[in-house]
């Protein structure tokens, strides 16, 4: 028995691997055709039908580039960035509930890869790892302007990642746990967390912007500014790994957004659907299935989000980006848990 549910878990891990390695793949075509429809123009059109594979192109472009080393840098470490970047990228969706439940030959499998009882924190603990990546290529590389990148990058996520836990807070308050799994079990429908955190909501969604790097808070790698930041001396499939772990995170950040605010794979009605059917399996099969396709629609809808913000905010200062993570949003999100606390206890006094 044991034996059959680790072949089944095996099997979604692997599943899960490919489709975010897919999405993030595809993610880079997408934003170009994002950006060319707000900038009406047409965007990647040559490479195969309406430029599909684009991203196949720019792929086999990256592994056959020149593998550049720079002479004067730590060649070990140079290496060993984008290595870490990619790993803690791919690592961040191991706890990540796509869905319920399906009932195979007798077997439930639950579509997630690991369920722990502190969820929220590996996740916060994984993705806290990706900053090292960032730091240790821009500094093995022996250039001023990727260290530059490189200090930035690792101030930047580590002002932002406290005004992003202290707005979880206020989720993990009205909950009671860490596990992810959980939840979404309690967002059951439409009752789902941002109708009572819309205000955590609104600082954990830019703090998770500026834990992705994303414009409006690009700041690592101002072309303006620092060439190409922290990734300045990179080429070959060591930038493209870089690049790709950013596609990463943002399918991870969105995922985890979904989960915590919007329900994750639950939707209104859900019940209707699994009561008109009479086979229970099949109803617990065929809701989970439906409710993996919304999970991943809600995140469709989030990583479109973060594109579209991307081609239409211009970039901070870096006194403005500071200001904002330290003087504006871990004050609001200290109020928001003040806020939470004060209705949880009028709430056990009213009722």
């Amino acid at each position: 028995m044991e034996s059959v549910d680790l072949i089944y878990k095996a099997i979604y891990i692997l599943v899960i691997f490919g489709i975010t390695l897919l999405i993030a793949t595809y993610s880079t075509y997408f934003e170009r055709k994002i950006a060319a429809f707000i900038q009406d123009r047409v965007g990647p059109n040559r490479a195969g039908p309406l430029g599909l594979l684009q991203p196949l192109a720019d792929a086999g472009k990256l592994f056959f580039k020149e593998d550049f080393i720079p002479a004067k840098s730590n060649k070990a470490l140079f290496i060993i960035g984008p290595g870490i970047a990619m790993l803690v990228a791919t690592m961040s969706s191991a706890v990540i509930p796509f869905g319920d439940s399906l009932i195979i030959g007798g077997h439930e499998i639950f579509l997630q890869a690991i369920e722990v009882n502190i969820g929220v924190l590996y996740v916060f603990g994984v993705v806290s790892l990706g900053v090292y990546g960032l730091m240790i290529g821009g500094w093995a590389s022996n250039n001023k302007f990727s260290l530059l990148g490189a200090i930035r990058a690792a101030s930047q996520n580590i002002s932002y990642e406290l005004a992003m836990g202290l707005s979880l807070i206020a989720i993990l308050m009205m909950t009671g746990t860490l596990s992810l799994r959980e939840i979404a079990e309690q967002q059951q429908g439409f009752n789902w967390n941002i109708w009572y955190q819309p205000l955590g909501f609104i600082i954990f969604l830019v703090c998770a912007f500026a834990e992705t790097n994303r414009t409006p808070f690009d700041l690592p790698e101002s072309e303006a500014e620092l060439i190409g930041g922290y990734h300045t001396e990179y080429g070959s499939m060591k930038l493209g790994m870089y690049l790709f772990a950013e596609y990463i995170n943002i399918f991870v950040a969105s995922a985890v957004m979904a989960t915590l605010y919007f329900g994750a794979y639950n939707f209104p009605f859900m019940e209707n659907l699994r009561s008109a059917i009479s086979d229970p399996v099949l109803a617990n099969n065929v809701v989970t299935l439906v409710g993996v396709g919304v999970m991943f629609a809600k995140i469709f809808l989030f990583i479109f989000f973060f594109m579209w913000v991307r081609w239409t905010l211009p970039r901070f200062r870096y006194d403005q980006l500071m200001k904002l993570g330290w003087q504006i949003l871990i004050p609001l999100a200290i109020l928001n848990i003040m806020l939470t606390g004060g209705g949880i206890l009028l709430k056990e006094y009213l009722f």
